[in-house]
């Protein structure tokens, strides 16, 4: 190996260099980005062509260039090696430098980047040293340099040395800061999950304290097999609630049955909890399983618990006690292991005094209340759910509407929203659907929606006629309408019985008025 003594100008410049380098790594996170600008700094501050940074694959053992200096990135691709093949192979099986005065006389330089046209005829010398953490080699540094008889090889090998045990360095940096970085973002991962499933469930909108309540008593009762009874005004999401309770108990996987009980009929209630065998009534065709079948080691949820007759009270408690039943029309009992959740808007207490209810049935169910606040109790929430409601009106429907004006605002948060949660989602999409600009205004609002804000005790003396008798007349019936169709989930011959006129009479107003 030649030897000679570097100038005073040639220690300046390698004493600059050492300098940019230790910038270059305090400079940056990134040790693509790292390694690339000591590589530049190489080439630029002394002349080195060719710089690569070759790192070790713990997995596939297989070398390959992670950052160059003059290669295109088909050269960079090419320049991939096996331990010990080749010289940059050969330096990181060794862990010992080697310098190639001239590679076009070196048999062991495979050229592999073809980064050199005519390796024959180059007369180029190449360099490169091992890069070194903890005593293992995890990869080489190496450049060319044209062939020049006074260069001190020795001298080169010696600074590229100093270099690699700094490349090392930022090596190992980034793998502590990479190591820290997942360990924070694995972290935070469960700590989200941790909240979420302990006070956010699943598409229940609301960051009020009294949601916040709702949320806890959830988690609590979750993984319990005790009886839940939601207690609540329709439309707050006590079924949303139901299904949190389900989804974030040990019976996620099995079966969530729902059975709305103010939507059947008397006669076909009982059939449809306990099911029937064939021929146990005119049109039973064939046997079928009841809702407490299909939820075996599932969960049950009957919706308006309330309206329940009471000779279906009694099979109702029993299956309760004994966690047994027979079909309709059947002999064979049947036991089922269930978790029963319960959803009333009804006043339970006064259906009991009054022998609506009964009052072994009602103790057998109120073992754990979960109330749902209405909507008047937590207007704080007003503003996330019209954001998401809005969000999910534009996805439907394929809107692209931002936001609300203020006016429309001030009407949202002074109506007292009697149809709760439900009702904002009805009115957010009919806005949306309504809005042909990308501001929904309070003209997007219903009429009956605007004349329910609070008036002021002078407000008569102010009031100012807007519209026809007979449309405010029938804006009120609108209103009157879709509020009992909406209490009676669409049952129209309760809502007739609600509204104190015939079915018949109701069919022609909902005709009528396109309900």
């Amino acid at each position: 190996m030649k030897t000679a003594v570097r100038s005073g100008k040639t220690q300046m410049k390698e004493l600059e260099a050492l300098t940019e380098i230790s910038k270059a790594i305090s400079s940056s996170l990134d040790l693509k980005t790292v390694i690339q600008n000591i590589l530049n700094i190489l080439h630029e501050h002394l002349g080195m062509e060719r710089g690569t940074i070759t790192l070790l694959d713990p997995e596939t053992k297989e070398l390959s260039i992670e950052v160059a200096c003059g290669l295109d990135l088909e050269e960079i691709k090419r320049g991939r090696y096996k331990i010990g093949e080749g010289i940059t192979g050969k330096v990181v099986a060794a862990g010992e430098p080697i310098v190639v005065p001239n590679v076009g006389q070196e048999p062991l330089f495979l050229n592999r980047t073809k980064a050199r046209s005519d390796l024959a005829k180059s007369n180029v010398a190449f360099i490169c040293v091992p890069v070194k953490l903890e005593d293992k080699t995890i990869g080489a540094l190496s450049v060319d340099r044209l062939f020049r008889e006074e260069v001190a090889f020795d001298e080169d090998v010696r600074l590229l040395t100093i270099i690699a045990s700094m490349i090392s360095q930022a090596v190992r940096i980034h793998g502590l800061i990479e190591k820290k970085t997942e360990s924070l973002t694995s972290e935070n991962l469960r700590l989200k999950s941790e909240l979420k499933r302990k006070f956010h469930p699943v598409n229940i909108v609301g960051e009020s304290k009294r949601m916040t309540d709702v949320y806890s008593s959830i988690d609590l009762v979750s993984t319990t097999k005790a009886t839940v009874i939601l207690r609540g005004e329709s439309g707050t999401g006590k079924e949303l609630a139901a299904r949190a309770i389900h989804y974030h108990g040990d019976r996620a996987d099995k079966p969530f049955i729902k059975v709305s009980c103010a939507s059947l009929p008397d006669t076909l209630l009982e059939s449809e909890l306990f099911g029937y065998e064939k021929g146990a009534f005119t049109g039973a065709m064939a046997m079928k399983r009841g809702r407490f079948e299909l939820a075996h080691t599932g969960t049950l949820l009957l919706d308006e618990i309330g309206d329940i007759p009471l000779s279906t009270q009694v099979k109702l408690l029993r299956v309760l006690q004994e966690k047994e039943f027979e079909r309709l029309g059947g002999v064979e009992t049947i036991r089922v292991d269930i978790r029963l959740i319960v959803a009333t808007n009804k006043n339970l207490e006064e259906e009991v005094k009054e022998g609506n209810f009964r009052e072994d049935l009602y103790y057998r169910l109120n073992v754990i209340p979960i109330f749902i606040p209405s909507l008047r109790e937590r207007k704080e929430d007003l503003p996330l759910l019209v954001q998401h409601f809005l969000e999910k009106a534009n996805r439907e429907n394929s809107k692209q509407v931002k936001r609300v004006s203020d006016e429309a605002w001030e009407y949202i948060m002074n109506y007292s929203w009697p149809g709760n949660v439900r009702e904002v989602e009805n009115a957010i999409e009919r806005a949306v659907v309504m809005c042909q600009k990308e501001v929904i205004g309070r003209e997007h609002f219903p009429i009956d929606l605007q004349a329910n804000i609070k008036p002021s005790d002078d407000s008569f003396n102010q009031f100012e006629v807007v519209q026809k008798l007979p449309v405010a007349i029938e804006n009120l019936e609108k209103r009157l309408l879709s509020l009992a169709l909406d209490k009676t989930k669409g049952n129209k011959r309760k809502a007739a019985r609600l509204l104190g006129v015939t079915e018949r009479v109701l069919g022609y107003k909902v005709k009528h008025l396109k309900l």
